[in-house]
Formats: C-alpha cells, sequence, structure tokens
C-alpha cells in the first residue's frame, strides 16, 4: 500500500510503500496524534521510518498494491 505523509513546514512529501493494513497504519496514526508521540512506520524493504507525531500534516492512504505488469519473474 503507497502511504503519503505531509510533514508541517516541509515543501515535499514523504511516500513509502508498506505492506502494512490500511487499520494498522490508521491506528499508528490516530495514537500518534493523540499522544504526541513518534509516528513509526516500516516500508516493505524493512527500513523504519520515524515522524514526529506534533509536525504531522497529513497522511493519505493509497488502495492495496495492485500486481505488477510486466517482464518480471512469474
Amino acid at each position: 500500500m503507497e502511504i503519503k505523509i505531509g510533514v508541517q513546514n516541509v515543501s515535499r512529501e514523504i511516500v513509502l510503500e508498506s505492506e502494512q493494513s490500511a487499520d494498522d497504519v490508521a491506528a499508528l496514526v490516530t495514537e500518534a496524534l493523540d499522544k504526541g508521540t513518534a509516528l513509526r512506520l516500516k516500508d516493505e524493504k524493512g527500513r523504519l521510518l520515524i515522524v514526529p507525531g506534533n509536525a504531522l500534516g497529513y497522511v493519505e492512504l493509497g488502495g492495496e498494491k495492485a500486481r505488477s505488469v510486466g517482464f518480471g519473474a512469474l
């Protein structure tokens, strides 16, 4: 799933692909906003992204990842 994060006072958004479900990410975002803690997300390569909860501008959750088209491995 694609996740876009807007950070206050930063012109570029953060975009990452994650294996987490939309409900899991929404719960983490809500917790970070309510408690003022950091939002911690893992991308599909296992990298950890940490954004301060009080600096979040918006979080956009995309649809589930569609099947790839092309000459990749079957």
